[in-house]
């Protein structure tokens, strides 16, 4: 049995549908995974998470273009980092970051440590929503 070319794209191509299929049938959807402020640890850094609370404080960056939101859900409390690209989505649905103060959000982002503190970064502009 002879392999032409032909023959070896038409393998190549039926190989390459099958992975396709098996990756979308066989791949987990990805869920954000809801926790509490005081259960978000060292061990979490870098996945991704939602969280509830109220924005107790917000400050600007000396540079005007991030902002850190501190959010408290009456068990502990954590600062958001919110950079000039999410300012810019946020401004652009007509909210004003100031609004969000004290009031209750619901809130997806990133765990990371800076200076030995855990913080959450800001996913994207309508990562940040006030609920009731």
């Amino acid at each position: 049995m002879e392999i032409t070319d032909e023959k070896l794209l038409r393998i190549a191509l039926i190989t390459s549908l099958i992975g396709i299929i098996g990756l979308i049938a066989f791949t987990p959807s990805v869920e954000v995974k809801k926790v509490d402020i005081k259960d978000i640890s060292r061990a979490m850094i870098d996945e991704k998470v939602c969280i509830d609370g109220v924005i107790t404080d917000i400050a600007e960056s000396s540079s005007g273009t991030n902002y850190f939101l501190t959010i408290s859900d009456g068990e502990g409390q954590i600062q958001l980092i919110i950079f000039e690209k999410q300012v810019a989505e946020i401004q652009s649905r007509n909210l004003d970051i100031e609004n969000f103060k004290n009031r209750k959000v619901e809130v997806t982002g990133t765990i990371t440590e800076y200076k030995s503190s855990l913080e959450l970064i800001l996913s994207s502009g309508d990562s940040l929503r006030m609920i009731n």
